[in-house]
């Protein structure tokens, strides 16, 4: 199977280079049986995360926060030095006094929200009434978004350098978590990590630079900071640590990558001095790195990649491979819309238009890629939450509106793979997801 992939692999990576930048507005009905551990109480919405060590397989939920006064973790008291020790200690004092450990354990089923949108009452109420009424329960709220700003106030000296918080989305960051754990609703936090605009503006030298000199951009004119540059990657984690010290469940990186159509890159842009190491080996101990600064703070750690990285036997120019990845966050999430597949992917000719086969074959080959990494001896693999379609693809011909009945379908084929957990990705926020809990 893999080296039939290998010959649509060049088509694909031009398609891809838009994955998870794209949605559209979507209709639908079909309704979705139960989930098999989907409890009928208002628990449904209440997660319980297993310890880290014990990183297997299992569904990947929420952190335990033990009350105070029954000798648990006790409760940090307000500084007021800085906002960010305020906001620190307001968000661990809200949920401190939160036990889950009566509550049954549950896959995440999240949708993207904007900062813009997390910042508005108006539209964030509206979500988390679609969150009420279905058997979703998280959100991947950005903090910080594709233009490299903040949607957040931050203390961090190296974000206040350039501004990068100057014009947040997000007023009372404190205030959107209470309200939310209030909801037993996860919290999962977005860092668009190395396309970043805004840094590579004030730090031209932590950008890619081409080989002729200069800095380097993309075809869309896009400038992207330099992941082998250590000061890129200790700015993106210091802002994954302050956000998991203010109380979010997870850290997600986005865009944790070089950029798509690899070849290229490579024969335009001299990097900086990688002391022998790959694109993957780099991106991969970031995020080690990266992990132990959040899970110091009790949070998680997940990584986007590639949809096609599931099934690709490289890193696929871009520095994802599944194997280091997959050893190096808790949760590993596959950007598999059937929109970015080719024509033949997978033996399908119009992806757009079969969206249960693209995700069945695509899960398959992930929990395969799992399997054998166990099997070699790696016992720390990544849970496996896919990104599913929840825009139409207009720009993709043929294509289908992408409503409820299509994406049901990518959730059944999740499914029918043993896997429960998934994210909803709209850009524009606006989901026609239906459950029948």
């Amino acid at each position: 199977m893999l080296k039939r992939l290998q010959g649509v692999m060049l088509v694909m990576s031009g398609i891809v280079g838009i994955m998870g930048c794209s949605g559209q507005i979507h209709k639908g009905h079909e309704m979705l049986p139960p989930l098999p551990s989907q409890p009928s109480t208002e628990s449904s919405k209440s997660l319980h995360i297993h310890p880290l060590k014990t990183r297997e397989a299992a569904p990947i939920t929420k952190f335990q926060f033990k009350d105070a006064s029954s000798g648990g973790a006790s409760s940090r008291p307000v500084s007021r030095e800085t906002p960010h020790q305020a906001i620190e200690g307001d968000s661990k004092q809200a949920i401190a006094g939160r036990s889950f450990a009566a509550k049954r354990k549950q896959p995440v089923r999240g949708i993207y929200v904007s900062g813009w949108v997390a910042g508005s009452p108006q539209r964030l109420n509206r979500l988390i009434a679609l969150i009420d009424h279905t058997d979703l329960n998280a959100m991947v709220i950005d903090v910080k978004n594709d233009y490299g700003q903040l949607t957040y106030r931050s203390a961090l000296p190296a974000v206040k350098a350039i501004g990068a918080d100057r014009h947040v989305a997000i007023n009372d960051i404190a205030g959107l978590i209470r309200k939310l754990k209030a909801k037993n609703i996860y919290v999962i936090g977005r860092i668009v990590t190395f396309k970043d605009p805004l840094y590579a503006k004030q730090y031209p030298a932590m950008a890619l630079q081409k080989k002729a000199g200069g800095v380097w951009r993309d075809v869309q004119g896009k400038v992207w900071l330099d992941p082998f540059q250590r000061q890129v990657r200790t700015y993106n984690a210091a802002i994954a640590e302050e956000v998991a010290a203010m109380g979010f469940d997870e850290i997600q990186f986005d865009y944790v990558r070089f950029p798509d159509n690899g070849g290229k890159v490579d024969r335009e842009v001299q990097y900086h001095d990688p002391q022998g190491k790959t694109k993957a080996q780099v991106i991969a101990s970031f995020l080690s790195g990266a992990r132990k600064q959040i899970h110091a703070q009790g949070a998680r750690v997940s990584a986007d990649v590639f949809g096609l990285v599931t099934s690709a036997t490289n890193d696929m120019g871009i520095g994802q491979s599944w194997r280091l990845i997959s050893g190096s966050v808790d949760v590993i999430s596959p950007m598999t819309y059937p929109s970015h597949y080719s024509s033949g992917m997978y033996g399908v000719k119009q992806p757009d238009l079969s969206p249960y086969a693209i995700i069945h074959q695509a899960m398959e080959d992930a929990n395969r890629r799992n399997a054998l990494l166990r099997q070699s001896g790696n016992a720390s693999t990544a849970q496996i939450r896919p990104w599913l379609q929840s825009f139409t693809a207009k720009w993709v011909h043929p294509h289908q509106t992408y409503g409820a009945e299509q994406i049901n379908k990518q959730v059944q084929a999740a499914r029918d793979q043993g896997i429960y957990d998934f994210l909803l990705w709209s850009s524009n926020c606006r989901y026609e997801y239906r459950s029948s809990s």
